[in-house]
């Protein structure tokens, strides 16, 4: 994952080209380009402009009401800024797509890159954080009630971002601008292969197989729990929202996930090296990896806008910045998966805790 997907700047691909066991002619990729110019832009800033403003929303509720704050909200907070830090790399990626080379130099090509990937890696990290704490305030109620404290969210908050920082590091390292036949490109570039490797086995084993692992466990774990509790209609409720969580993370991500192993496999010659299927596995990579980046609007939704307490506050504020117009907040789909710190008793917990 390193955004090398708005790479659409060279009429053909010569990266088998020097490859002894590929038999074939540099593969005519001028429409598959083509198609990058118009498609990758128009992506790009509709993804930017929607995470944009459903992730600032969250900030600025959060924000305002910070007095309130819990760590569920502190989570949330911060998963908010990873998609802002994401999404506001896209509009470098979206010109460079537009007008097929790179023009900002070499630092920003760096820093870019960096962002991108610490924007990435921090969100599903703190997906996951938010997926174990409600796993053991449900699971586990009375062991974790004292130690979900502000310090300890802001204490986890930093190890979170120092953890991705760490992991984008070769992204800052190894991304750089290079000559291409169009111009000025930024491409990750690392000195050797095990560098690439990482960067295909990060985005795989950390963007898709770990998270998934652990939301797979943990949410089904809940289930069970809240199976055997009482207020069926609130039950029915989660079970359906954690379902859509799981479901909304695996579609969006994992086909581009899959596309850069085929990617890979195919680099180790595993894989097909007609020039058709390397068209298509291009383009498959080109749409999924846009398509999985649309995800990060949706994390508002998911995480915040479906908890009660969240949309009131939500709607409040936007009444007062809005005065002309009368909002109503929409009923109650969930105040029990992601919302409240309290912890009462498990008979509770769905109406305390879950949401």
């Amino acid at each position: 994952m390193s955004g090398n997907g708005t790479n659409a700047t060279a009429g053909y691909d010569y990266s088998a080209y020097y490859d002894e066991t590929i038999n074939f002619s540099p593969c005519d990729d001028v429409d598959l380009k083509d198609f990058g110019h118009v498609f990758l832009p128009t992506l790009y800033s509709l993804v930017f402009v929607l995470g944009f403003i459903g992730n600032g929303l969250v900030v600025c509720v959060l924000v305002k009401y910070r007095n309130q704050t819990n760590l569920t909200d502190i989570c949330l907070f911060n998963l908010a800024l990873s998609d802002l830090l994401f999404v506001l790399t896209l509009p470098f990626y979206a010109h460079y797509s537009a007008v097929r080379q790179w023009v900002f130099g070499d630092f920003m090509c760096r820093f870019i890159s960096g962002c991108h990937h610490s924007g990435f890696f921090s969100s599903i990290f703190f997906m996951i954080i938010m997926t174990l704490d409600r796993y053991l305030v449900i699971v586990h109620t009375h062991k974790v009630a004292r130690y979900r404290t502000l310090q300890a969210g802001v204490t986890l908050s930093m190890f979170v971002w120092l953890l991705s920082l760490f992991v984008s590091l070769p992204a800052l390292i190894f991304t750089k601008v290079t000559d291409g036949p169009e111009g000025l490109e930024c491409n990750y570039a690392p000195n050797n292969n095990a560098w690439k490797l990482y960067d295909i086995f990060a985005t795989n084993l950390l963007g898709l197989m770990i998270p998934l692992v652990v939301m797979v466990g943990c949410y089904s774990r809940i289930i069970l729990t809240l199976v055997n509790m009482r207020s069926a209609k609130k039950k029915h409720c989660v079970v359906r929202l954690i379902i859509c969580i799981v479901a909304t993370f695996f579609l969006f991500w994992a086909p581009y996930n899959i596309s850069i192993f085929l990617k890979f496999l195919q680099s180790h010659g595993k894989m097909p090296n007609g020039c058709k299927f390397h068209r298509d596995l291009k383009l498959t990579i080109t749409v999924t990896e846009t398509f999985a980046y649309t995800h990060c609007c949706l994390n508002p939704i998911v995480y915040a806008f479906v908890g009660q307490k969240f949309m009131k506050r939500a709607v409040h504020m936007l009444s007062n910045w809005l005065p002309g117009i009368h909002l109503r907040p929409c009923s109650d789909l969930s105040e029990t998966l992601f919302r409240r710190s309290s912890v009462t008793s498990k008979s509770s917990v769905t109406s305390t805790v879950i949401m």
